[in-house]
């Protein structure tokens, strides 16, 4: 890589550590914490925790397709600016409908879709893979860091405290965008003008799209689920919510020697490795689903659990950007984005009531379900596609 495609590499992986810092550090803290406010319930929990997934959800796709039309920076500016605005008003809120509400404005800053773009417009074909790998990884690292830092920030700080650390973090992230991310120079080959609505409905519903969309779909509705029951399940064994992150550190560091293992194995035989990875969700969730009385038998589960996670969530970006047409780059990040968030929403919703009605059972029977749809689904493999306006 050249120096701009590295700063554009680091630079939007400090953007998205910083964003999905914020989406994730709240998860395994929020069905601990939340018991404190007005309104609490296992149901709202899950609401909660899924309304930032239901807005990003609803706007990903009109955020790409703008990004496509006006431009990758503004569109970023503008949904961080909500993030932060979102962070301030579940700091504020003294009940679980206000923390919804805060977390549903966070939401409205569909940035994903653009920043994936972005960093298609700014590297060339042959780097473009090694780019989105870096920016997949920091969503990973960010993940794995959020399960420690979180449980230490709720535990010092509050819930309210944390929400406002959130905030911080979406300015800096601002500011990278603003002084540090590269602004591309080169204008597409399409104008503005030529870029066509019905590019995102060719986008939708392609096949080899539609599978990784479902995939990303999956793997964040089980893992939103999963942190309604899981953090649950360790208060169970008598591990006070200060000390979850003893139980977090070591699983991520484990998982992320499983990942350097998993990327080696991709670059040798990508769908294979996918499969494998699908079927370390599958194993490590039915082992954590036997609610064993064993806290280090719910530990080997979570590492194989996360250690598939890891890889998907960091390969994935790199698998989009293979498949996707340029000139609806935007748009099929858009897509993917959407499905991703979709899935962090029901997710939540259908695990705070699966949750309530039946316990954390139903949510890892689900679980297992989807892997296995999953699976089949990706037994062929992806190829690339070209769409015409």
């Amino acid at each position: 890589m050249n120096k701009g495609e590295r700063t554009t590499a680091i630079s939007l992986a400090l953007v998205f550590v910083f964003r999905m810092l914020g989406l994730f550090m709240l998860m395994p803290v929020l069905a601990l914490y939340a018991s404190d406010l007005n309104g609490y319930s296992l149901a709202w929990v899950g609401i909660a925790i899924g309304a930032y997934g239901c807005t990003q959800a609803l706007l990903q796709i009109p955020a790409g397709w703008l990004s496509d039309k006006y431009g990758r920076k503004p569109i970023i500016i503008i949904g961080l600016l909500l993030f932060v605005l979102g962070s301030i008003v579940a700091a504020e809120s003294t009940s679980i409908y206000g923390v919804a509400l805060g977390r549903a404005i966070q939401g409205m800053g569909a940035i994903a879709a653009a920043v994936l773009a972005l960093a298609s417009d700014l590297t060339r074909p042959e780097q473009r893979t090694k780019v989105m790998a870096i920016i997949g990884i920091s969503i990973g690292m960010s993940f794995a860091i959020s399960m420690i830092l979180g449980p230490f920030l709720a535990a010092t700080l509050g819930l309210s405290g944390l929400f406002y650390v959130i905030a911080i973090m979406a300015v800096i992230a601002i500011f990278l965008v603003l002084f540090v991310v590269p602004t591309p120079v080169h204008k597409s080959k399409k104008k503005a003008a030529d870029v066509k609505i019905s590019g995102v409905k060719k986008v939708f519903v392609n096949s080899n799209l539609l599978k990784l969309d479902f995939g990303v779909f999956v793997i964040h509705c089980i893992m939103t689920s999963l942190f309604i029951a899981l953090p649950l399940q360790l208060a169970a064994h008598h591990l006070a919510a200060d000390d979850h992150w003893h139980f977090y550190l070591p699983v991520f560091l484990l998982s992320f020697l499983s990942l350097g293992i998993l990327m080696r194995l991709g670059k040798r035989n990508e769908k294979v490795t996918n499969l494998i990875s699908i079927s370390c969700l599958m194993v490590g969730i039915m082992i954590i689903g036997f609610n064993p009385s064993s806290l280090w038998l719910i530990g080997f589960g979570a590492w194989l659990y996360f250690s598939g996670f890891n890889y998907l969530e960091a390969s994935m970006p790199s698998l989009l950007s293979k498949i996707a047409p340029d000139s609806y780059r935007g748009s099929a990040s858009g897509v993917y984005s959407t499905s991703q968030f979709l899935g962090a929403f029901f997710g939540g919703v259908i695990g705070g009531g699966l949750m309530q009605l039946y316990g954390a059972q139903a949510i890892y029977f689900l679980a297992v379900v989807l892997l296995v749809i999953l699976f089949v689904l990706w037994r062929s493999g992806f190829q690339s596609i070209e769409i015409k306006s």
